[in-house]
C-alpha cells in the first residue's frame, strides 16, 4: 500500500469516527491538513465512492462475520416447513461422501 492510499484511508477512518459523511473534499482537507504530499484525488474520489452511504464502524466491528447465514424462523409453525429442506440437504451430503468413498472401488492410494 502507497503512502497516499494509506494516507486516504487513515483520513476516512478520522472522519468514520466523528461521525462525518466521507466525501472528496472532506478526504483532501484531512490528507492536506497532514501535510501528505503527493495525494492524486483519484485516490480521495475512490474512497469517497467506495464508502458513500456505508458505515465504516460496522463494517470494521463485522470484519469476521460472514453474511451467509440464514435467519432463524419467526414462527413455530415456519420452522417445520424451513427444517424439510435441511434435512434433504443434510441427506443428499451423506450420499455423495458415501459415493467418494474409495473403500467402494476396491483400492486405495497405495495398493
Amino acid at each position: 500500500m502507497s503512502n497516499s492510499e494509506l494516507a486516504v484511508s487513515l483520513a476516512a477512518l478520522i472522519l468514520a469516527d466523528d461521525g462525518v459523511e466521507v466525501t472528496s473534499d472532506k478526504l483532501n482537507t484531512i490528507v492536506k491538513a497532514a501535510s501528505v504530499e503527493d495525494v492524486e484525488s483519484i485516490w480521495t474520489s475512490l474512497f469517497a465512492k467506495a464508502l458513500e452511504g456505508k458505515d465504516v464502524k460496522d463494517m470494521l466491528l463485522n470484519v469476521g462475520s460472514g453474511g451467509g447465514a440464514a435467519a432463524a424462523p419467526a414462527s413455530g409453525a415456519g420452522a417445520t416447513a424451513t427444517e424439510a429442506p435441511v434435512e434433504a440437504a443434510a441427506e443428499e451430503k451423506k450420499e455423495e461422501e458415501k459415493e467418494e468413498s474409495d473403500e467402494d472401488m476396491g483400492f486405495g492410494l497405495f495398493d
